[in-house]
């Protein structure tokens, strides 16, 4: 199961709703998922979700708030990526009610109007405003974060969330909303949608926190912790890597040098301490500074070995 979903369903099986926050928390499903119908006999609302579980907790807010229950259907013509959605219809005798209570609708003059932004007079507190969030977020909220432990160690480089929805105002109000809590998100265009957008870790983390989803930010903070471990090592392998690398590029470059000088003039041509570090570094062509040192009885210094292997190099050059 993805890190998304896990987070959607603790906020639904563990979070729940008292009569304060569940008009906000409706809203925010309402703007995300919802879709609304109007007829001549009044207005129809369901939610669209891949989620079956959200059906227990929107029944249960229901049943608490004006005493009905809840339909659910599979939708079978409506499949995405092997994923099977559902659709949860509303009371028609209480639908009308509920989007007011929820924002959705106002009535003025005897004219009902769609409220396409967030009704502030929903989310007037701090409770209603982490529940209109928790609402959005499992509404129209989507993640490719995956978690190492549950993708055997194949995640994502880098961490990203969304909202996605056709409706403007409603993201732009809800990015009001969250910058409240100093949770900044990025609002861009994609296609005939909008989508506002995380890609910083701690973000994700606070969004998570405000949500009440306290399982989930410990499980992305693990994540975190065990990515800059492996990326530690891969910074550590890459580093010996590089200076395996360079001492063996370093030592070919020797060799031919010492090569070059016994073909032409001979390695008895040269002084005694030159003709013992050529030696020393015959023997053993793919030892380090470090080692070829630890291996001889030549008492130098690194820079000192390094020194008269130069030197036998310029020689070499010379005779070329």
């Amino acid at each position: 199961m993805s890190f998304s979903k896990e987070s959607k369903l603790e906020l639904i099986k563990n979070v729940k709703e008292n009569a304060d926050t569940a008009f906000a928390y409706l809203s925010g499903l309402f703007h995300a998922c919802g879709q609304l119908e109007k007829n001549d006999k009044g207005f129809d609302v369901s939610v669209l979700t891949d989620i079956n579980e959200l059906y227990d907790c929107l029944n249960e807010l229901c049943h608490m708030l004006y005493g009905d229950f809840l339909e659910l259907e599979v939708e079978d013509d409506y499949v995405i990526n092997k994923t099977t959605y559902y659709r949860i219809y509303f009371p028609h005798e209480s639908v009308q009610q509920i989007l007011q209570d929820t924002g959705i609708i106002s009535l003025q003059d005897g004219e009902f109007s769609i409220n396409f932004g967030i009704d502030h007079n929903i989310v007037n507190s701090e409770e209603t405003k982490r529940a209109f969030v928790r609402g959005a977020y499992i509404g129209c909220s989507t993640s490719s974060i995956r978690l190492s432990e549950l993708e055997n160690m194949k995640t994502t480089s880098g961490y990203h969330m969304e909202f996605s929805s056709k409706n403007y105002d409603f993201l732009t109000d809800l990015a009001s909303l969250l910058a409240e809590f100093g949770i900044i998100a990025k609002l861009v265009q994609r296609k005939s949608s909008y989508v506002l957008y995380f890609k910083e870790a701690e973000l994700i983390k606070d969004l998570l926190a405000l949500m009440g989803a306290n399982q989930s930010v410990l499980a992305l903070a693990a994540e975190m912790i065990t990515r800059e471990k492996r990326n530690q090592v891969n910074r550590q392998v890459n580093c010996i890597n590089a200076n395996i690398s360079k001492t063996v590029e370093a030592s070919l470059k020797q060799v031919a040098a010492i090569n070059t000088i016994i073909s032409t003039i001979g390695l008895e041509s040269l002084s005694e301490e030159l003709q013992e570090v050529a030696m020393l570094r015959l023997a053993n062509p793919e030892e380090s500074l470090d080692e070829l040192l630890a291996l001889s009885t030549i008492k130098l210094s690194k820079s000192g070995l390094n020194h008269r292997l130069n030197k036998l190099i310029r020689i070499a050059k010379e005779l070329s």
